[in-house]
């Protein structure tokens, strides 16, 4: 398959990009706040992770929160409650201050010392497209060793680098890794 698809989806196919299946794994490994940012609890929650040393409230301030210490202690207080926008803000500070903790963590796990990690490749859902267009494409394995780049674009939030990362591991699959582009899920665990 020659580089990458063009018009995927064209006769029914459903999937997703490869690195965005990628990126909602390591979302999942890293463990995020369950409760809404809406709910008391899980402002609460993200609040305290964003501020709870001089280092986090500067990654916090870093990620995109620019409100003043009064307006902290008034939302930790329960004096005042967060604006949407300002709720999406601490969303947003939150998972990217969450990735930035997490990030060398999930290398080390995920390299294993140079043995890498075992990941299952779910191909796309063929059911819709018409029986002499569908093509045959198995459920693949494989192990990555090289998991710095793809993790550091996933931390930084790069869906172009995340992409170039996981094309670059996926060529692995020799000449059919363009079948791979487009896939239904994309599993492994640390």
């Amino acid at each position: 398959m020659p580089e990458r698809n063009i018009e995927f989806g064209k006769y029914g196919a459903r999937g997703i990009k490869g690195h965005e299946a990628v990126a909602r794994q390591l979302d999942a490994l890293a463990g995020y706040i369950a409760t809404p940012v809406t709910a008391r609890r899980g402002l609460l929650a993200r609040l305290h992770y964003l501020t709870r040393t001089p280092h986090a409230r500067a990654a916090a301030r870093a990620a995109g929160l620019t409100v003043t210490d009064r307006t902290l202690r008034a939302w930790l207080e329960g004096r005042r409650m967060p604006s949407r926008r300002n709720l999406e803000r601490i969303e947003q500070a939150y998972r990217t201050v969450r990735r930035e903790n997490v990030a060398r963590y999930l290398t080390a796990r995920l390299n294993r010392e140079g043995r890498g990690t075992r990941v299952e490749i779910h191909p796309v859902n063929q059911s819709q497209v018409d029986r002499p267009r569908q093509r045959v494409v198995e459920f693949r394995t494989m192990n990555v060793r090289r998991w710095d780049r793809i993790v550091a674009a996933w931390a930084a939030g790069d869906d172009q680098e995340l992409d170039d990362a996981w094309v670059d591991q996926v060529v692995d699959l020799g000449s059919q890794w363009g079948q791979y582009e487009y896939v239904t899920n994309v599993g492994f665990a640390a």
